[in-house]
């Protein structure tokens, strides 16, 4: 639903106004990223299931896939793959924009490099970085953007790059609760490649950049420069962005005394590392409740002023 809003906000135009046809291509492109997001979710829990087996936290997730069967769960992503290829053939054939169709083509091949093999580029470092770029914030929002506009703007793009940044900043911690699985199965996650706390300092490093592109981007626009009440709205992600530092700052102190008291060896430490690092699912809450809140404002923004 956020990559929905962000790309209505940013790509609506007041001017044209709403029509059901209008409805009909925003449904359709809600649907499209949602199935695509099922099937990565899914590939990445098959492809995982034998690193996810050694974890406690992930007990009833192993579960649910084996009570479930894995050829059940394959045969769901190939149902998903021929729905989203109905559902973006009749977008593009209501739009007419072939560029849906690539981004289409790139986030689906990437939804499968990134978890299973021959590429499984998770476990490759930058190329797990990149691919989480682009899979979890900006191929999705820009597919929704172009149902709404032909065109980028400078400001969209400069408030998609924080947002990008962002995403991933939060996304972070996930890495770090499998840390110590992921290093003992060899896969070269970023975290992994570079170290604890290091890949906490990047975290930090890129939701302060991240949140400022944005909140300049938003500042920037027509809409907020001349609603002075609705400048404030970007208030609420430095609140989201300060909520979020502090654990950032609490999960690089332990990082820190891992590294320095207990190595790759996950002991008392090791576990205040992980049992931290799984409290992401209430930031990542945070951060996009807040960015989305601010889209909603600017959406509204373009229509009554």
């Amino acid at each position: 639903m956020g990559s929905l809003i962000i790309g209505l906000a940013w790509g609506f135009d007041a001017s044209s106004g709403f029509s059901f046809r209008l409805l009909i291509m925003a449904i359709l492109s809600f649907l499209v990223i949602t199935v695509v997001s099922a099937m990565g979710a899914q590939l990445n829990t098959l492809s995982d299931y034998k690193l996810d087996s050694l974890d406690p936290r992930k007990k009833i997730l192993i579960q649910n896939l084996r009570e479930l069967g894995h050829e059940k769960v394959k045969t769901a992503i190939l149902f998903e793959l021929v729905l989203s290829g109905i559902l973006v053939s009749s977008l593009i054939f209501m739009r007419g924009e072939p560029i849906q169709l690539a981004i289409y083509i790139s986030a689906i091949f990437l939804t499968y490099a990134y978890s299973a093999p021959p590429f499984r580029l998770k476990a490759h470092s930058l190329l797990a970085m990149i691919s989480l770029f682009l899979v979890l914030s900006f191929l999705p929002v820009m597919f929704v953007y172009y149902t709404f506009a032909h065109e980028l703007t400078t400001l969209f793009v400069l408030f998609l790059i924080g947002q990008t940044l962002t995403v991933y900043s939060i996304i972070i911690p996930t890495e770090t609760r499998d840390y110590f699985g992921d290093k003992a199965m060899k896969v070269k996650t970023m975290t992994v490649w570079l170290g604890l706390s290091r890949a906490t300092l990047l975290a930090f490093a890129l939701l302060v950049v991240g949140g400022g592109l944005s909140i300049a981007a938003f500042l920037m626009t027509q809409i907020f420069a001349h609603q002075p009440l609705l400048m404030l709205a970007p208030l609420t992600m430095v609140a989201a962005d300060l909520y979020i530092f502090r654990a950032y700052y609490q999960l690089y102190n332990l990082s820190r005394r891992q590294e320095a008291e207990e190595g790759d060896v996950k002991g008392v430490i090791g576990e205040e590392v992980v049992d931290l690092s799984s409290k992401n699912p209430k930031w990542i809450t945070v951060a996009t409740q807040a960015i989305v809140f601010v889209n909603l404002i600017y959406f509204v923004g373009k229509i009554f002023f």
